[in-house]
């Protein structure tokens, strides 16, 4: 056990697996609008990819246009196999002039980097999962005060970052002001006690309803190699460069955008209930046949999930339900439409 998970166990947290954690009676606390709330989000890991040859090698392998992450800008990225298909997506950072930070999926790190490492080889690179570091939310209006105040930083703006001692803030897009610390362990406890002063702590599940409701999605790695990063609506949130060279499944990422073959789309919805379908769990349709799959679900706290789902673009008869509770569809927080991170990069989010 290291001392931030011990750390958080002495403050009420509890494990309930590799991948999801609570604080108790406090987990009701789906809300941010009143108080800001504090999460371990221990669904997240870093992996560093660092060395001479580190920009070169990641400008052959990910959506992001390198240049644009420049220790400002931390572009939203994915990787592909060479039929197009995400293998993560995350967000990529650059932390020096030869090292980057990719934030993913914690049960992509491994598959990532295994990936990867076939073609390092013939680069000055190294990949290393970053286990050291620990992964903070922050949610509220208050957030980025708070964290000017207790932590004495300026607070990012969105999918932009901020160095912090041995870390980084990040903010993530949402109705509400959503920061991310990636911090040693160390700087995460101090960073949790100066902020949990002002905060309420809850479990990441909190967080995940707030990356649903802000149409962010994160492929884990039941769902590898099955989407285009368009039907997680990745170019809507500026995680697609149409404007760099060639990289692993870029030709057949373009032509689907430049010819409109996007024939899935990740739409939002919620239902009745407390039970989280799992990623990959059928949406269907008023006939029973599969219309889309759930790549995301949260509870909200009120007796209702709330879910992202990659569904098909045709007109399906409805209702459409999930392990039979019906779907009331929700709208999504931003148009589908191509958003250039060169202008978010320009734009400062």
């Amino acid at each position: 056990m290291s001392d931030w998970t011990a750390h958080l166990e002495q403050h009420g947290a509890r494990l309930v697996d590799e991948r999801h954690i609570e604080f108790g009676a406090q987990e009701s606390a789906a809300s941010a609008r009143q108080q800001s709330l504090l999460a371990p989000l221990i669904h997240f890991a870093v992996l560093e990819i660092a060395g001479a040859d580190a920009e070169r090698f990641l400008q052959g392998q990910t959506s992001a246009q390198l240049k644009l992450a420049d220790g400002n800008f931390a572009a939203p990225t994915s990787f592909c196999t060479a039929k197009g298909r995400m293998l993560a997506n995350g967000q990529l950072l650059r932390v020096d002039e030869a090292r980057f930070w990719l934030l993913l999926d914690a049960s992509l790190l491994e598959p990532l980097r295994s990936h990867l490492a076939k073609f390092a080889v013939f680069y000055k690179v190294e990949l290393t999962p970053r286990d050291d570091l620990a992964v903070l939310g922050l949610i509220g209006h208050d957030g980025p005060a708070l964290v000017e105040r207790r932590l004495d930083a300026t607070a990012p703006t969105t999918w932009q970052q901020i160095a912090l001692g041995g870390g980084v803030v990040l903010r993530h897009p949402g109705d509400l002001p959503r920061l991310v610390l990636c911090l040693p362990h160390d700087e995460a406890i101090g960073a949790w006690q100066n902020l949990a002063r002002e905060t309420l702590p809850v479990g990441n599940g909190v967080w995940q309803l707030h990356d649903i409701r802000a149409g962010l999605a994160w492929l884990e790695v039941s769902l590898q190699d099955s989407y285009l990063p368009q039907m997680f609506n990745w170019e809507a949130l500026g995680g697609i460069s149409f404007k760099k060279g060639c990289y692993t499944g870029q030709e057949v990422v373009a032509r689907a955008h430049f010819r409109g073959q996007v024939k899935k789309r990740l739409a939002r919805g919620r239902f009745e209930g407390d039970t989280l379908p799992e990623p990959g769990s059928a949406v269907s349709d008023a006939d029973g046949k599969s219309r889309g799959d759930v790549v995301a679900a949260a509870s909200d706290g009120d007796g209702r999930v709330e879910i992202l789902a990659v569904m098909t673009t045709r007109e399906v008869s409805e209702p459409l339900t999930v392990g039979g509770q019906r779907l009331e569809w929700l709208e999504l927080p931003y148009p589908l439409e191509r958003l250039d991170p060169e202008m978010l990069a320009t734009s400062g989010g």
